[in-house]
Parts: structure tokens; C-alpha cells; sequence
């Protein structure tokens, strides 16, 4: 059994993957975010096969919030200071092993995270170490879709990949609040 097919936990860093790590002010000191809306038809799939989906970041945004409530994330841990120590409080409160969990992360605090779990994913442009580290080395940079490359890899490995293309092509599933 691959270990894809034991996955039930997607943790993801957010700015460097979700976004491409710029972090814009307005004049107002107001944060802006730039958000891909193909990594979030990647959440709405990843939760319909089952799966969890949870933000884990070292910073906090209000922006991040309302992503995350728009595509009906509960699990959005800002303000970690210490990812892996936040990545273990989570698993046991999911009831998930680390050889349930895919994270994902771009940068130097990812690297305790992504050293233990099952699946460790990285966008093409993250920091040396982090793609050293990674089990998946994505082509895509972070905020061009990186994240909806790393769930599609992760559902054609289970197996889920073609019936969900099959249920579009046919016109069945929604994709309100992408």
C-alpha cells in the first residue's frame, strides 16, 4: 500500500505556497494577499474524497481567514511560533498518525514538519533545504498552483483522481466558494 493511500491529514504553510511569499501592504497598513482559486478547488476536492485540509502558519492575516472560512477550512493555526510542536497538538487532536499527514512548506521552519511525516511536498522554488528535504518535489512555485498540483498528485495516487474528472465532465459536482 502506497503511503498516499494512508494520507487523511493535508497540513500546508501558507505564504510561499498558498501565495508566492510577497507580503503587500496598503497605505491603510492593511495586509493583501494574492490567493490561486485552483488551490482552492484543490481543498473543495481534497474534502470531497474525505481528506481534512488545515493551514498551519507562523504569521497571522486576517486575509487568511476569510480564504480559509470561504473554503470551509477549520483547522487554521496562525501564529505558530514553533510548527512542529503546533503539528503535533493537531494530529493528536484529529486522531491522526504523522504517517497520515502530507505537509506542505517552502521555507526553513517547514523542515521539522516535513522530516516526519508520511509525505513532505515543496514548491519548485523553496528554500534549498526544503527541497532536499521534500518527498515531493512540485514543479509549480508557490502561489501558481502549488498546492493544487501536490492534491492532484495525492488523489491520482490513491486512485480518487479520475472519478472526480469523470463526476465534472458530466456536470455533477459544485464548485461554489473556490
Amino acid at each position: 500500500m502506497s503511503a498516499a493511500s494512508n494520507i487523511k491529514l493535508i497540513v500546508s504553510d501558507v505564504d510561499g505556497v498558498w501565495t508566492d511569499g510577497r507580503i503587500i501592504y496598503a497605505s491603510d497598513q492593511t495586509e493583501i494577499k494574492e490567493f490561486n482559486v485552483r488551490d482552492g478547488l484543490a481543498v473543495k476536492l481534497a474534502q470531497r474524497v474525505g481528506l481534512t485540509v488545515a493551514l498551519l502558519t507562523s504569521r497571522r492575516s486576517m486575509s487568511l481567514e476569510i480564504r480559509a472560512n470561504e473554503l470551509g477550512i477549520k483547522e487554521l493555526r496562525q501564529g505558530a511560533a514553533n510548527k512542529l510542536e503546533e503539528l503535533e497538538r493537531l494530529a493528536v487532536q484529529q486522531g491522526v498518525s504523522f504517517e497520515q499527514i502530507l505537509y506542505a512548506g517552502d521555507d526553513l521552519p517547514d523542515l521539522g514538519p516535513m522530516t516526519r511525516v508520511a509525505i513532505s511536498a515543496a514548491p519548485s522554488d523553496a528554500a534549498p533545504e526544503v527541497l532536499a528535504a521534500a518527498t515531493w518535489k512540485l514543479q509549480t512555485a508557490g502561489g501558481r498552483g502549488a498546492f493544487r498540483e501536490l492534491v492532484e498528485r495525492l488523489l491520482r495516487e490513491r486512485g480518487d483522481w479520475e472519478h472526480l474528472v469523470r463526476e465534472f465532465a458530466v456536470g455533477k459536482p459544485e464548485a461554489a466558494s473556490i
